[in-house]
């Protein structure tokens, strides 16, 4: 079985050490993340392994706290007529009170850097070049690792990366990682192991597993989302409910249908984040912002539909405002009383079959309540909006989710997906609606066909 490459990640305090590590293992409860300086007072390990097999150990270490002393104190430790090289001197260091007392966290990073193949230099790209982090390079050099530097948080506006390229450069470091922790970039996680790779030839397979692994973990977990969304859009357009023909009896019908709806949304958006592996509380349906206002609310409001740039088709408005179409569509048109007659008398088997106990229903003077075409064009947005940024979001992320413009989106105009339009005449595919039959083939193909058409990612179709 292969070894398993050590990296030790290491770097001043509060440089985002731990930020790293937890989007590298896509684990927001790894260590702790904070604004206060050494928040992580101990070495931290995590293992990340493909099939079982462990290729790549993490080892998260405290902040370096005083590099200028403490590398005028291992300048120091020569004794007269010795010239010792960088390991000597560690070794020496190592022995002495010093490292258990004085310099104790420093001692715990050199020492872990020393027990593994290669570390991880961490920058805060958005920090200028000072004299303690090039003191900490060239203490950290005396370990005899590979030691590739990864300038983190450079999706910041104010980031110095040209300054610590240079900086870098003047210090025989050239080969360096961009990165964030935060919004790490596509290709991120792939940047750095081929770089690790160049670094520590001999780790090469391992690290092309991670790649490979990685790659393929992106698009399954996008292809499960859109299925996820699917589902949610089918379960709102297949969803109908009957009621009385009577002014109060039909509001407490619309707040029920509307409350169903926002709860069903807010499972979507719970499965999510778990597909994800974020938490519950890193974005909810009635905070996470939309435009000027809040899903919650806005869900069933027409001048956020119309924000939106979703057009409202002839009769729409008003249900849009009430958060339900009223009334049998069929064929796009509004059924009065009499044409409901001919066509039950007219229409034959299939027709009865498809909608006979609706069509009674209505001329015994029910009314039928379905989701409006509009508000189901802005449940889809939203998750669209929601699959984009937790596509762009780090494990390291503190803030809520915010949510960017979404660009081109085939939801704003046009026919509804094929697959809407046939979930509408099939009630029992919703499992909104009491005797729901979701697992039925043709429910399920066509979540598949509808799952395609959402908005996909490079690589992720």
């Amino acid at each position: 079985m292969t070894q398993a490459l050590r990296l030790a990640v290491v770097g001043h305090t509060n440089v985002g050490k731990t930020s790293l590590l937890r989007t590298l293992t896509r684990d927001v409860g790894f260590g702790e993340v904070s604004h206060r300086p050494s928040t992580t007072r101990h070495v931290e390990g995590a293992r990340l392994s493909v099939d079982g097999e462990a290729l790549l150990e993490l080892y998260d270490t405290p902040g370096l706290e005083d590099a200028i002393a403490l590398l005028d104190y291992l300048d120091g430790l020569d004794r007269p007529g010795e010239r010792l090289d960088g390991p000597a001197r560690l070794a020496r260091f190592m022995e002495g009170s010093e490292a258990r007392q004085r310099f104790e966290q420093e001692a715990k990073v050199l020492r872990q850097l020393q027990a593994s193949d290669a570390g991880l230099y961490v920058i805060d790209a958005r920090e200028p070049v000072l004299a303690k982090y090039r003191d900490e390079l060239n203490a950290l050099a005396m370990c005899g690792r590979p030691l590739l530097p990864v300038l983190n948080f450079v999706a910041s506006a104010n980031h110095r990366e040209d300054d610590w390229r240079e900086a870098l450069a003047r210090l025989g470091l050239h080969a360096l990682v961009r990165f964030d922790s935060v919004a790490p970039p596509l290709d991120g996680e792939r940047r750095l192991y081929e770089s690790l790779a160049l670094m520590h030839e001999k780790s090469r397979p391992q690290l092309q597993r991670l790649i490979d692994d990685h790659e393929a973990q992106r698009v399954a977990r996008h292809r499960s989302a859109k299925r996820l969304i699917a589902e949610l859009l089918v379960d709102c357009a297949a969803c109908r409910r009957s009621v009385a023909n009577q002014p109060e009896l039909e509001k407490s019908a619309i707040e029920d249908l509307r409350t169903q709806v926002r709860q069903r949304e807010q499972r979507c958006v719970e499965a999510l984040l778990r597909l994800y592996a974020f938490r519950r509380e890193d974005a909810r349906t009635e905070d996470l912002p939309l435009l000027n206002g809040r899903w919650g609310e806005d869900l069933f409001n027409p001048e956020t539909i119309k924000q939106l740039g979703i057009r409202l088709g002839g009769g729409a408005a008003a249900g849009a405002a009430a958060g339900a179409g009223v009334d049998l569509l069929v064929g796009g048109l509004t059924l009065g009383t009499a044409a409901l007659a001919g066509a039950l008398l007219g229409g034959g088997a299939q027709t009865l079959r498809n909608y006979g106990s609706r069509l009674k229903g209505k001329l015994q003077g029910q009314r039928e309540l379905t989701v409006d075409d509009a508000v189901l064009r802005l449940l889809a947005l939203r998750q669209e909006h929601l699959l984009a940024a937790l596509d762009q979001r780090g494990h390291a992320a503190v803030e809520a989710v915010r949510l960017g413009a979404l660009q081109d989106s085939q939801w704003r105009e046009g026919k509804l997906p094929g697959a809407l339009r046939v979930a509408r005449a099939r009630p029992e595919w919703s499992s909104l609606n009491p005797g729901a039959r979701v697992d039925q083939v043709e429910r399920q193909e066509q979540v598949e066909r509808l799952a395609r058409e959402i908005g996909s990612v490079p690589g992720a179709s």
